[in-house]
């Protein structure tokens, strides 16, 4: 008769080998810590006397900023639930644009009252069903609270903008980026039904150096960065026709790869005048609809622009 022996002695490893494993209260207590770290390191940023970051990085770089995603973004954590509050600053931005701090510091402040509760041996699972509660008593009162603001009141509109701007470092030309912004905002506009839609897309910020902040302007319009082919082109047309073209003007290679061989120079230069007749009807079509400004996708061949200038057409290549 065979005697049933239990295996003794030998390691179940379930997690990697030097794994870390946390249970129970110590691991929501680091949680809680990790959390409350973050949130405190972002609390001195806040409102209008809030103070500045100076994060350096591994490679020496130095960023300035008082932007709360800016600063998460930048700082290189490690910890799981740091991260998550990370994810709620970028999400925060994402949506609203705005009030990255805010979450991130109030999320910090719930965690701390968890804390006590924890302590109080109420089970986290009654707390986040209590907060859930307060955050859906919150929407109802800030509903009760809020009104509604028409896009043709433009004081109000200016005020929220200058609350928004507050914590940041423009101080001193808050009121005309306020009014800045605002004017954007509403002039690409929509209504649709009822509500008002705005597509942020449409609204572009190029920066340039050398200028002071009070140099910014609104143009109502596109800016191309982007120097003109030709120095024969005028430098400013009014009123202008523009030709939006996707397709190189220049005479297309051949699929397959072609030799040419040539024997006599008035071949040579047979084929150079055909391939500048081609050149030149391509520009006289676009002339013929009356175009004198051409924005091209693609390359524009060195005799195309010298036969756009010679009539005058304005033109800049490889706009995407």
């Amino acid at each position: 008769m065979a005697a049933h022996i239990e295996p003794t002695g030998i390691p179940v490893l379930i997690l990697k080998e030097g794994t870390q494993r946390t249970v129970g209260r110590d691991a929501l207590r680091t949680n809680i810590m990790a959390v409350r770290a973050i949130s405190e390191a972002l609390k001195s940023t806040y409102g209008p006397k809030g103070m500045d970051k100076m994060l350096v990085d591994s490679l020496g770089d130095i960023t300035i900023t008082n932007d709360g995603a800016t600063i998460l973004d930048k700082m290189d954590i490690q910890h799981p639930a740091a991260k998550m509050m990370v994810q709620v600053a970028k999400g925060q931005d994402e949506e609203v644009g705005d009030g990255t701090k805010t979450a991130v510091i109030l999320s910090g402040e719930l965690l701390k009252f968890a804390e006590d509760l924890i302590d109080k041996e109420i089970h986290p699972t009654v707390i986040v069903a209590g907060y859930k509660m307060a955050a859906e008593e919150a929407v109802k009162l800030i509903d009760k609270l809020a009104r509604s603001v028409s896009i043709d009141d433009r004081e109000t509109l200016l005020e929220v903008a200058l609350t928004s701007l507050n914590s940041k470092a423009i101080h001193g030309a808050r009121r005309k980026f306020a009014e800045l912004a605002v004017d954007a905002v509403t002039k690409v506009a929509e209504k649709r039904g009822d509500k008002w839609y705005i597509d942020l897309d449409t609204i572009q910020i190029i920066k340039k150096h050398g200028g002071s902040l009070l140099d910014t302007t609104l143009v109502e319009g596109i800016i191309l960065d982007k120097e003109v082919v030709h120095p024969g082109m005028p430098k400013r047309v009014e009123k202008a026709k523009i030709a939006l073209i996707d397709a190189p003007l220049e005479v297309e290679k051949p699929e397959i790869d072609a030799e040419i061989r040539i024997s006599d120079p008035s071949q040579m230069r047979k084929f150079l005048e055909e391939e500048e007749e081609i050149l030149k009807s391509m520009v006289d079509k676009i002339a013929e609809v009356g175009a004198n400004v051409v924005i091209c996708q693609k390359g524009i061949d060195d005799v195309a622009q010298h036969f756009l200038a010679k009539r005058g057409i304005l033109a800049v290549r490889r706009v995407k």
